[in-house]
């Protein structure tokens, strides 16, 4: 039986937008306001420090530059409120998130073209549910969304890695997982999980930290861009795009 394409799900970070490029741009900017602050550290070193945190803690992690103070001789910020070293970080990177944090600019054409289709746009992404909420709100690209149809791992209690994950999100919208396209960069958590339900798999391998990670099963399909999404739509599921 051949299934009809219904729905098509993507992932948020470095699927939408460049999540590696836009972090080394926040992070960068806030080590150099903190040291603007008074912190008498070498930017490659601090940055360096900053980085190792993030590893060592994770992403979602609310308290960075006050493990990166703790971590630091107080001798080198002497004189200097440690609060005002912390908020001026605080402040840098959020401040690049207002001006930095863009879809890529073929993602907005691709959501453009599908939304005037009768194909649904979806999300399933990992994070804490309301920072990936944000995203989506600072992307400006909840308007092609079906509201109904964004799954957040934080927000369900159920991590990327788990099939049933994707399961949920098909079967809440009454959708043979079969007739749903999926979209992601990180080849474990993007193709294995929705691979072992029947869901159509892209691996997209444009940029991010996976580009050298290999799934235990093969992709559906492989692209580089959203205009090599439509390129498939057109050619493989007869999409008016």
């Amino acid at each position: 039986m051949k299934y009809p394409l219904l729905a098509i799900f993507f992932d948020i970070d470095d699927t939408l937008y460049s999540t590696s490029e836009f972090a080394k741009a926040a992070r960068l900017n806030s080590v150099h306001a903190m040291i603007n602050a008074g912190l008498r550290m070498k930017t490659a070193d601090c940055f360096r420090q900053l980085n190792e945190i993030i590893v060592e803690f994770g992403p979602n992690f609310s308290n960075h530059y006050d493990k990166l103070l703790e971590r630091t001789p107080q001798e080198w910020y002497e004189g200097v409120n440690r609060a005002i070293i912390i908020a001026a970080g605080a402040v840098a990177y959020h401040e690049t998130k207002f001006k930095e944090l863009k879809p890529y600019e073929d993602v907005v054409e691709a959501f453009q073209i599908i939304s005037k289709t009768d194909l649904m746009i979806g999300i399933i992404t990992t994070g804490l549910e309301i920072k990936q909420a944000e995203k989506l709100i600072r992307l400006k690209l909840l308007k092609y969304i079906k509201p109904e149809a964004i799954f957040i791992t934080g927000q369900l209690g159920i991590d990327k890695i788990d099939p049933q994950l994707y399961k949920n999100a098909c079967d809440s919208l009454q959708l043979p997982p079969q007739s749903c396209m999926y979209i992601g960069d990180n080849p474990l958590n993007d193709i294995d999980p929705p691979n072992e339900i029947g869901m159509i798999t892209v691996l997209n391998r444009r940029s991010g930290k996976y580009l050298d990670v290999k799934s235990k099963t093969k992709p559906k399909y492989t692209i580089h861009d959203m205009w090599e999404l439509l390129d498939i739509l057109r050619r493989d599921y007869a999409a008016p795009v």
